[in-house]
């Protein structure tokens, strides 16, 4: 459990001085996501977004457990 925290708050701390350099790189405008823009509606759904975060996050669990 400590080092499931230890890891966690570390990656948190890198998320947070990485978050101006992954801001410019669009993870949120990828083709594949779904984007309705109406007069006075947007739906946004990020799929592709969401598609290669979940393959990150699993590969990161993946080694951290080899």
């Amino acid at each position: 459990m400590q080092k499931g925290l230890i890891i966690l708050g570390i990656l948190l701390v890198a998320i947070g001085l990485l978050w101006p350099f992954l801001g410019s790189l669009h993870l949120g405008r990828l083709p594949g996501d779904i984007v309705i823009e109406r007069e006075n509606f947007t739906f946004y759904f990020p799929i592709t977004t969401m598609v290669i975060i979940s393959v990150l996050i699993s590969l990161a669990v993946w080694l951290f457990r080899h």
